[in-house]
C-alpha cells in the first residue's frame, strides 16, 4: 500500500486536492477529477480509435492466415506479426487507455481512503498520532482499522468534536478534520455501500452506467459493431457485474468516479467517431459475415471437443505409464503417416521394437492401421496441439522421429526428462532445407535423414554459417517416392485421348488457383487437352466458399467444357490415379511436380507465381535450391505473362515423351539416394542407436 501511495496516491492526491479547493465540494471534486483524467487520456483514445479501425480492416487477412495455416501455431504468429508490421497495427495501443486506468483507480482509492494526507495535507506524524488514539477510543487496533483508518479519524472527530481534543495536536488540524465535507447529495462518499440504504444507489448506478456504456459501444465501437451475440453481450454482462461489485465493496467516492467514468466514456467514443469516423475508412458491407453454427452443429462441436479431451487424457496417461519406451514417432496430422509408413514397416519386419506413435490428429489413419494383424507392435496416442507442448517436454524414450521442423526454436522443445534423446528429422517434402524452412529449423536435431546429396550439402553449409556442431546425416532416400513408384508401376498402361493436363496448385499465398487459374486452364482447353483441376486438399478444407466462387466462374464461362467432361474439378482424394495417369502436370511451387515427374518420368509445367521464402537469408548459403534448379530440368517454367502459350508448351512436352523419360530418369538418379530401398538405411540407423542405448543401460544396472 505504501508503494501505491507513493507512486500513484501522492500525484493524484494533488489533483484531487486542487479540484476540492476549487469547488469546495467533495463529490464535485471527484467529478471534475474524472473529467480531467478523460481529457488527459483523450489523445490515447484517438490513437486507440485509429488502431481499432486498422484491426477491422485487416481482420479478413487475419482470418485467412488462421485458415491457411491452421494447426501451425508458430507460422500463424509469424504471419500475424508480419501483417501487423505492414499495417502499422499495435496490440498495445488498444489496451493502453485501459492500462493507464489501472494506476488511476489504484491512486484514487488510496486518495479516498487517506483524506487526511491528500485532502487536508496533515503531516504524517500527526496522522499517525490521530490514528493511534482513534484506535484506542474505538477499542480496536491500528491494524484492524486497516485502509479505513483515516476515515475512522474523520468520522470520530465529526461525531464527537472533543474526542481527540486532549491530544498534543494543533487545534487548527482538528478544526480542519471537523469541517471537511465528504458528502455528496446527502450521502457520505467515505462510506462503503455494501447493501446499506441509501448508499446502495452507487453500486446500482455503477452497474446501470456500465450497461448504458455497453449498449453504446455495441452500436458505435468499431471493434464491436460486427461482433457476434456473445462477443457483445458476454463482455457487457461481465462489465455490468464487475462495475456493481466494484462500487459495492469500495467507498462511495470510488463508485461516483466509476459512474462518471462510464458516462464520460460514451462522450469520448462519440467524439472519437466524429474526429475519426470508421465509416469513412471501412466498408462494413464488404466485410465477411461470420458463419453462425446451428444448435445441432454447436452440440456436435461440444461432443467432439469432449471426446478429444477424454481420449487425450487417457492416451497421455497410458503413454507415461508405459515403461522402457525406445522409439517414438510424432505426426502432426494424418497426412504425415505416408512419410513414416515404409520406415515403420521395415522396423517392424526386422526387429522386435515397439513403435509408440503420437499424433495430433484425432482422425489419424494410424488408428486404423495400428489394429491390423500386420502391425501388432504399434501403440497409438492422440495428443492435441495445445497439450503437445508440455507432453513433448516430458517424453521419455531413446529415439524420437518427427517431420516437424523448428525443434526447440518455437513451442515444441526437447525433453527435459530425457536430455539424451536422439531426435531424428525425416523430410516430408523433397524440399531444400534453406529456402522453404526457417533459418534455424534444424539446429536442434541430432540426426537428419536426407533424401539426396543436396540436403547433405545444405545442412553442412548451414552448420558452417551458424557455427554448429556436425549432425549425423543419414543417406536414406525418400520413402514416399518408393511408394509412388510401386503405385505407378501397378497402373495399367494408358494412351489418353484427348491428352490430360492435370492442374494441381499449392495452397500457399498467391497460388495458381487464386492468382491465374482461368489464364492457365483456358489455353489448355483451346489446345485440345482435357483439363482436370485438382485443388490442394487444404485449400478445399480451408477455403470452400472461395473454391465454389472459382468453379461458379467457370460454369458461366466454360459451361460447354464442363458439360462434355473436358473440364473437371476433382475433390475426391481417395485415389491418386488421375495424377499419375495424366500426361502433364501444371503447378506453381507444389511438391506434387517432383512426386509426379520422378515417379512417372513425365514432364511438369511450372507457373512462376510469387515464391514462398521462409528463410530470408537463403542466398547466403550459396546453393541453388532444387525448387528452382529442377524447374527447367523436369519440365518448363512459365511466367504468368506467358500463360497464353501454355497450351502449345504442354503439347510439345507431351509429344517429346521419350526425351523426357531419359532426362527425368537421369535427374532422379542424380538427386535421390537408394531409390526403391529408402527404408533400410534409416531403419538400420535407428536400430543401431537403440542398441547403443541398450548397452549403456545394461552397463549401468
Amino acid at each position: 500500500m505504501e508503494a501505491i501511495n507513493t507512486i500513484f496516491g501522492i500525484p493524484l492526491g494533488y489533483v484531487l486536492y486542487f479540484c476540492y479547493n476549487l469547488l469546495g465540494n467533495y463529490g464535485l471534486a471527484i467529478l471534475l477529477f474524472t473529467l480531467l483524467t478523460k481529457v488527459i487520456l483523450f489523445p490515447l483514445s484517438i490513437i486507440a480509435q485509429k488502431n481499432s479501425i486498422i484491426m477491422v480492416k485487416i481482420q479478413p487477412a487475419l482470418d485467412e492466415i488462421k485458415q491457411r495455416y491452421a494447426g501451425n501455431t508458430t507460422l500463424i504468429l509469424d504471419e500475424q506479426k508480419a501483417l501487423y508490421k505492414r499495417e502499422h497495427y499495435s496490440m498495445l495501443k488498444n489496451v493502453l487507455p485501459l492500462l493507464i486506468q489501472i494506476p488511476i483507480i489504484l491512486g484514487l482509492i488510496n486518495v479516498i481512503y487517506n483524506p487526511l494526507q491528500h485532502l487536508l495535507h496533515i503531516d504524517p506524524a500527526t496522522i499517525q498520532t490521530l490514528v493511534a488514539h482513534t484506535a484506542v477510543l474505538l477499542e480496536t487496533t491500528v491494524d484492524q482499522l486497516g485502509a479505513g483508518a483515516q476515515l475512522a479519524v474523520i468520522e470520530l472527530t465529526q461525531n464527537d468534536p472533543q474526542a481527540l481534543a486532549a491530544l498534543p495536536v494543533d487545534i487548527a488540524v482538528l478544526t480542519q478534520i471537523r469541517d471537511v465535507q465528504m458528502d455528496f447529495l446527502g450521502m457520505d462518499l467515505a462510506q462503503v455501500p455494501w447493501f446499506n440504504f441509501p448508499q446502495i444507489i452507487y453500486p446500482v448506478l455503477s452497474g446501470l452506467s456500465a450497461f448504458v456504456l455497453c449498449l453504446f459501444q455495441n452500436k458505435y465501437n468499431v471493434l464491436q459493431i460486427n461482433q457476434g451475440f456473445w462477443g457483445k453481450w458476454g463482455t457487457a454482462i461481465f462489465l455490468v457485474a464487475f462495475s456493481f461489485y466494484f462500487a459495492l465493496v469500495l467507498p462511495c467516492g470510488v463508485g461516483l468516479y466509476w459512474i462518471a467514468g462510464n458516462l464520460l466514456s460514451i462522450a469520448v467514443l462519440a467524439v472519437c467517431n466524429l474526429i475519426y469516423d470508421p465509416h469513412k475508412h471501412i466498408d462494413f458491407s464488404a466485410l465477411p459475415q461470420k458463419t453462425r453454427l446451428t444448435r445441432t452443429e454447436r452440440r456436435a462441436e461440444r461432443v467432439l471437443k469432449r471426446e478429444k479431451r477424454v481420449r487425450e487424457q487417457a492416451d497421455e496417461k497410458r503413454f507415461f505409464a508405459a515403461t522402457g519406451k525406445q522409439l517414438v514417432f510424432y505426426s502432426e496430422a494424418s497426412g504425415y503417416y505416408k512419410y513414416f509408413e515404409r520406415l515403420m514397416a521395415w522396423l517392424l519386419a526386422h526387429s522386435d521394437v515397439t513403435i509408440h506413435y503420437v499424433t495430433s490428429d484425432f482422425n489419424d489413419r494410424i488408428f486404423e492401421h495400428a489394429h491390423e494383424p500386420a502391425n501388432p507392435r504399434i501403440e497409438t496416442y492422440y495428443i492435441g496441439s495445445t497439450a503437445l507442448i508440455s507432453f513433448m517436454m516430458r517424453v521419455d524414450a531413446d529415439v524420437v522421429v518427427m517431420t516437424m521442423p523448428d525443434l526447440e526454436t518455437f513451442h515444441i522443445k526437447r525433453s527435459l526428462v530425457r536430455p539424451d534423446i536422439e531426435y531424428i528429422y525425416l523430410d516430408h517434402s523433397m524440399a531444400s532445407f534453406h529456402l522453404v524452412f526457417r533459418e534455424h529449423a534444424f539446429d536442434n536435431f541430432d540426426t537428419i535423414f536426407c533424401y539426396g546429396p543436396n540436403q547433405l550439402q545444405e545442412i553442412r553449409r548451414l552448420e558452417e554459417l551458424h557455427e554448429l556442431p556436425e549432425k549425423q546425416l543419414v543417406k536414406t532416400g525418400f520413402g514416399l517416392l518408393d511408394s509412388l513408384l510401386e503405385s505407378v508401376e501397378a497402373l495399367p498402361a494408358t494412351d489418353n485421348d484427348p491428352k490430360i493436363a492435370l492442374v494441381a496448385p499449392s495452397w500457399q499465398v498467391a497460388n495458381l488457383m487464386e492468382l491465374c487459374l482461368p489464364e492457365t486452364v483456358n489455353p489448355l482447353l483451346d489446345a485440345g487437352f482435357k483439363v482436370i483441376v485438382r485443388p490442394h486438399p487444404e485449400f478445399i478444407k480451408r477455403f470452400p466458399e472461395r473454391l465454389n466462387a472459382i468453379i461458379g466462374r467457370f460454369e458461366e464461362e466454360r459451361s460447354e467444357a464442363l458439360t462434355q467432361g473436358l473440364l473437371v474439378f476433382e475433390r475426391d482424394f481417395s485415389s491418386n490415379a488421375t495424377i499419375y495417369t495424366s500426361d502433364v502436370v501444371i503447378t506453381d511451387w507444389s511438391a506434387i511436380a517432383f512426386e509426379y515427374s520422378f515417379s512417372t518420368k513425365k514432364p511438369s509445367v511450372f507457373i512462376n507465381t510469387p515464391m514462398k521464402v521462409m528463410n530470408p537469408h537463403w542466398e547466403q548459403v550459396g546453393l541453388e535450391p532444387l525448387e528452382i534448379s529442377l524447374r527447367s530440368r523436369i519440365g518448363v517454367a512459365l511466367d504468368i505473362e506467358e500463360l497464353a502459350t501454355i497450351g502449345s508448351v504442354a503439347s510439345k512436352l507431351v509429344g517429346d515423351k521419350a526425351v523426357w523419360i531419359e532426362r527425368i530418369t537421369a535427374v532422379v538418379d542424380e538427386t535421390m539416394f537408394d531409390v526403391g530401398n529408402s527404408s533400410e538405411a534409416g531403419g538400420r540407423y535407428i536400430l543401431e542407436i537403440l542398441e547403443e542405448y541398450k548397452q549403456v543401460s545394461d552397463a549401468t544396472e
